[in-house]
């Protein structure tokens, strides 16, 4: 099989109108991702995972980045991308747009999600003591951090929009935690397993910003397709990520930049909780 190389859009990410306007050859995959984190650590993390897609399926790979969540479920929706890693939430908000969007695969640590809710402020240690204070979500259609959120402090009798005296909304969990550990915000509240790839890579003084409350578990991310892919792509799609081995030290690197164990099948009726987490909180009418 002979190898392409991958082709990875760099740069500053653009419109949706122009980030897609150039007509793609059959033998292309359009790959893109919701924009939780930085996209230099997007690009980073889907290269060498771009790379054994080129590899297993024999065709190019191309990741196309978007500035902004709304952008992915767009742009899924008028059929000009094929694959896209999305949250919960934003996979509920493309199932809705296109009718037939379908999750394929999820890691394993999907299955039982949690979102953290970090202060830098010693006084803090519930969210009774965040009353009046300011507070930072990431984007707005973020599951882990935002919707999930949201809904558990409301399930704990807490409205978010008259608890806090400011809700400022950061677009990515790391730019929470940067808010949180400058002192922009009193508290903020992030993806899980973000917050523990920053502490162990020391890029947030845990001296500073600590955690004072962790949400239950919920379904979150996954790998979803367009419904009119090809159900053959789609199906060598779904073999090539279930066949990455952790004890392939080929495939553990790769596993290792997606914070993945392995990855497992995954379906709609996954995410049925958080479509009604959104209804409740108000975030789909």
């Amino acid at each position: 099989m002979i190898k392409r190389p991958l082709a990875v859009l760099a740069g500053v990410c653009l419109s949706v109108a122009t980030l897609f306007s150039t007509a793609q050859a059959q033998d292309v995959l359009r790959v893109s991702a919701i924009p939780d984190e930085a996209p230099t650590e997007l690009l980073r993390k889907f290269k060498p995972l771009g790379e054994y897609l080129e590899q297993e399926l024999g065709m190019t790979v191309q990741f196309q980045p978007v500035s902004d969540y709304a952008g992915v479920v767009e742009a899924l929706g008028a059929k000009r991308l094929d694959l896209a890693w999305l949250g919960g939430f934003t996979f509920v908000q493309a199932r809705l747009r296109t009718g037939d969007a379908i999750p394929l695969v999820q890691r394993e640590q999907d299955e039982v999600f949690t979102s953290t809710f970090i202060t830098a402020d010693p006084a803090i240690n519930s969210h009774a003591d965040l009353k009046g204070k300011s507070f930072a979500f990431g984007s707005v259609s973020s599951t882990s951090g935002h919707l999930m959120p949201r809904y558990f402090l409301q399930q704990e009798g807490i409205d978010a929009d008259s608890h806090f005296s400011r809700i400022g909304f950061s677009g990515a969990h790391d730019a929470t935690v940067a808010w949180v550990e400058s002192g922009r915000v009193d508290a903020g509240v992030l993806n899980a397993s973000v917050w523990e790839k920053l502490a162990a890579e020391g890029k947030v003084d845990t001296r500073k910003v600590r955690v004072y409350q962790t949400t239950p578990t919920y379904f979150d991310y996954n790998w979803t397709v367009r419904g009119d892919l090809d159900p053959a792509l789609v199906e060598r799609l779904k073999a090539a990520f279930l066949k990455l081995d952790p004890a392939n030290p080929e495939h553990k690197p790769i596993l290792d930049l997606q914070r993945a164990s392995r990855f497992i099948e995954t379906r709609v009726e996954n995410y049925d909780g958080i479509e009604q987490a959104a209804r409740a909180a108000g975030l789909l009418q």
